[in-house]
C-alpha cells in the first residue's frame, strides 16, 4: 500500500517519479526503492542511491531498521550495503550481519564503518580471511580506552581545604602559563590521542588526591620534574610519603581492613543446619536439597566408591543403593565450612516410577547425631537377599498389572468390537495374569517376613464373615476340582486379634492351597473353635492327594506334579504352606501339620461368651 498516486511497481522510473513531498510518500518510496534494489529486481542506479540518501533524513529510524531487516534473505548489492552501513548501528546491523560481497568491496568499506559496525562484522564466521585480517588492523582504534576524566581536587576536598586546592589543566608547551601559586600542574593528554598515561588516570583516585592535598608536608627530597608528563616515580613517592604521615598521625579509617577491627563480622557463631531433606537421581547423585547449603551437598553420591576422599557416605547407604533398598541411620560426613559441614545420620527410601516400575532415585532426610548415639553406623539385621527380592517383585508387579488391564480391555471390547477368538485369548491371559499377580504378592509377603519389614496393625477380624467370604471366593476353584468345601465358623461373635489384611491373606491362601489339592468328589471341612489361652483354633482337613506326604515332606513339593495341576498354587503347595506357617508366626500364632488335618492357632479378641480378653 503506497501514497496517493504511488503503487508498488518493478519499474524504477515509476518510483523515482512518484510524489515524495509528504512523510508518508517518502516512507513508501524508501521501502519500494530498498526492496527493488535489495532484491536485485532492478540494476543498481546512482540516481536511486542518491534518492535514498536524500530520503534517509525524512524516514524515521524504526522504518529504516524495518527495511534493513526485510533484506535478511535477500542479496543486496554493495552500493545499498554501503548506504545502510553509513546509517546508525540499529539500522546498519541487520544488513551487515547477512550481506555478501566480494573481498575487495568489504576491504574498501571497512574504513568508513563505525567501530560498532566493525564489531558486528567481527562476530561473523563466514567472512574471507583477507577481510578478517583487515578487521584486525582496526583493533588499535576500535578497542582503545576512552580518555580519562580529570576530577578536580577541589571536588574531593571540603570546607576551607577546597579554597586551597586549584585544578589546573596545562596544555603541552604552556607550562609557563600556570600561576605561580599553583603547585603540581596536571598534564592533560591530547583529545585525539588513543592512550592516556597511568599518572593521569591515577590522579582521579581519592588516595592520590589526599596525597596532593598534603603536598606541602612532602620532604624536600621529593622534587617534581620541571617539565614533561606526570611521572610514575613521583606519584609513588607522594603516595609513600602520605602513608608515612598517616602512620604518624592516624585518623579515623574509611573502612576496616583487619579482622580485629570488625568483631561483628568475624566473631559470629557458625551457623549449623539441624536437618535437611534430599532427593537423588537413579545414579544415586543428590539433585535436590532443602534445609541446608546446596553447594556442599548437590552432586554428592550415595555410592561411597565414587568419592574416595572428602564428603562421603558409609557402607550402609552404599550397599543399600546397590541393592536399590532403603537404609536408615547411615552416616554422612560433609567437608567444608558451610552450615551442612560435619556428621549426619541419613535415612532414605527408594522411589520407583509408577508407570514403568523403574528405579528413579531416593528420597530421604538427614539429621545431626544425638548425644547418646555412637559415631558408628547402625547395621540393620536384615537379609540383603530379601531386600533385593522385594525390589524384583516391585519391578514385576507394574508391567503385570498393565498386561492384565489391556487384556480386560480387549475382553470387554472397551475400545471397539473384537472377534470372539481374540476375546477368549484375552480372558485366558487375564486369568493367568491374576495367578501371576497372586504369586508376586506371595513372594513380596515372604520377602517382607524374611527381612522383618512386615507392617502389622492391630485390629479385630470376625471369624464367621471371614470364612464365608473366603468360601465364596473359592467356589469356582472347588467346582473346577470337583470337590466340596464345608464351613463351621463356631460362635458368631468370635473374632481374631490381628491385622485384618494379614489374617484374611493367611486364611485365604491356606484354604486355596487345600482346595486346589482336592480331588473329584472330596469334601474338605473347615472348623473354628475357641481354644485355651485366648486362642482360636482352625482345623482344615488334609486332601487325599497330600496324605502320602509327612509333616516335613509336604513343605517340599513345590516342583512335584501336584504343583503343576490346574488351579494349584503357581509357586507350589509347599511354598504356600511355608508362607502360611511364617505368616501365622508373625501374627502370634502357629500352624501345625498333622496326618489327617492342619491346625492353625491365632490370638482371639474379646469373646462375649466367656468374657475374656486376649493376652496379646
Amino acid at each position: 500500500m503506497g501514497a496517493p498516486g504511488l503503487r508498488f511497481d518493478d519499474s524504477l522510473e515509476t518510483v523515482l517519479s512518484a510524489d515524495m513531498s509528504t512523510p508518508f510518500g517518502a516512507q513508501s518510496a524508501w521501502r519500494q526503492l530498498v526492496d527493488l534494489i535489495g532484491r536485485r529486481r532492478v540494476p543498481v542506479d546512482s540516481t536511486a542511491i542518491a534518492r535514498l540518501q536524500v530520503l534517509r533524513a525524512q524516514v524515521p529510524p524504526p522504518v529504516r531498521a524495518a527495511s534493513a531487516r526485510s533484506l535478511a534473505f535477500a542479496d543486496p548489492p554493495a552500493a545499498l550495503v554501503q548506504l545502510f552501513a553509513d546509517d546508525e548501528i540499529a539500522v546498519a546491523a541487520p544488513v551487515l550481519r547477512v550481506a555478501r560481497m566480494r573481498v575487495d568491496q568489504w576491504i574498501a568499506m571497512l574504513p568508513g564503518l563505525s567501530p560498532a559496525g566493525r564489531s558486528v562484522l567481527r562476530h561473523r564466521r563466514d567472512l574471507a580471511p583477507e577481510v578478517r585480517r583487515a578487521l584486525e588492523s582496526f583493533g588499535a582504534v576500535d578497542f582503545r580506552l576512552p580518555a580519562a576524566e580529570v576530577i578536580p581536587l577541589s571536588d574531593l576536598a571540603s570546607g576551607a581545604e577546597r579554597s586551597a586546592i586549584d585544578q589546573i589543566v596545562v596544555e603541552p608547551g604552556n607550562e609557563a602559563e600556570a600561576p605561580a601559586g599553583a603547585a603540581n600542574p596536571i598534564f592533560q593528554p591530547p583529545v585525539d590521542s588513543a592512550f592516556v598515561s597511568l599518572g593521569s588516570v591515577a590522579l582521579g583516585l581519592p588516595v592520590v588526591a589526599e596525597a596532593l592535598r598534603l603536598a606541602d608536608d612532602v620532604p624536600a627530597s621529593i622534587e617534581p620534574q620541571a617539565d614533561g608528563p606526570f611521572q610514575i616515580n613521583e606519584l609513588l613517592q607522594r603516595i609513600d610519603a602520605y602513608q608515612r604521615q598517616r602512620e604518624d598521625s592516624p585518623t579515623v579509617p574509611l573502612f576496616r581492613s583487619t579482622p580485629d577491627a570488625q568483631p561483628a563480622l568475624f566473631e559470629l557463631e557458625p551457623v549449623v543446619a539441624p536437618s535437611f531433606r534430599f532427593e537423588t537421581d537413579a545414579a544415586g547423585v543428590v539433585r535436590w536439597i532443602e534445609g541446608a547449603a546446596r553447594a556442599a551437598l548437590i552432586g554428592l553420591s550415595l555410592d561411597f566408591a565414587a568419592l574416595p576422599n572428602g564428603s562421603r557416605v558409609d557402607g550402609v547407604a552404599a550397599g543399600a543403593f546397590r541393592r536399590r533398598a532403603g537404609f536408615a541411620n547411615a552416616r554422612l560426613v560433609v567437608d567444608g565450612q558451610s552450615d551442612a559441614a560435619g556428621q549426619w545420620r541419613i535415612t532414605g527410601i527408594p522411589v520407583f516410577d509408577r508407570e514403568s516400575g523403574r528405579f528413579t532415585g531416593y528420597r530421604g532426610t538427614a539429621r545431626r547425631p544425638r548425644a547418646d548415639e555412637s559415631a558408628e553406623p547402625i547395621h540393620a539385621s536384615r537379609n540383603p537377599q530379601s531386600d533385593a527380592l522385594r525390589q524384583l517383585v516391585h519391578e514385576l508387579r507394574t508391567p503385570t498389572n498393565a498386561i492384565a488391564g489391556f487384556a480386560e480391555m480387549i475382553e470387554t471390547q472397551l475400545l471397539g468390537p473384537v472377534p470372539q477368538p481374540y476375546r477368549d485369548h484375552a480372558g485366558t491371559i487375564r486369568n493367568q495374569v491374576a495367578d501371576l499377580l497372586t504369586a508376586i504378592d506371595d513372594i513380596d509377603l515372604a520377602a517382607r517376613i524374611e527381612s522383618n519389614a512386615l507392617d502389622l496393625r492391630p485390629g479385630t477380624v470376625p471369624v464367621a464373615p471371614l470364612l464365608a467370604q473366603v468360601a465364596g471366593d473359592l467356589a469356582p476353584l472347588a467346582g473346577l476340582r470337583g470337590s466340596f468345601l464345608t464351613i463351621d465358623p463356631g460362635p458368631l461373635d468370635m473374632a481374631i486379634a490381628g491385622d485384618d489384611r494379614a489374617v484374611e491373606r493367611l486364611i485365604a491362601r491356606l484354604m486355596a492351597t487345600l482346595v486346589a489339592s482336592g480331588s473329584q468328589g472330596e469334601t474338605i471341612g473347615v472348623t473354628a473353635a475357641l481354644g485355651s489361652d485366648a486362642q482360636i483354633i482352625f482345623t482344615f482337613d488334609r486332601p487325599r492327594t497330600l496324605a502320602a506326604y509327612g509333616a516335613e515332606s509336604i513343605l517340599t513339593i513345590d516342583a512335584e506334579t501336584e504343583a503343576e495341576a490346574e488351579g494349584a498354587p503357581l509357586l507350589g503347595t509347599g511354598f504356600a504352606l511355608r508362607l502360611a506357617r511364617n505368616l501365622a508366626a508373625e501374627l502370634g500364632g502357629a500352624l501345625a501339620i498333622g496326618e489327617q488335618n492342619l491346625t492353625l492357632c491365632l490370638p482371639a479378641a474379646v469373646i462375649a461368651v466367656v468374657e475374656q480378653a486376649s493376652s496379646s
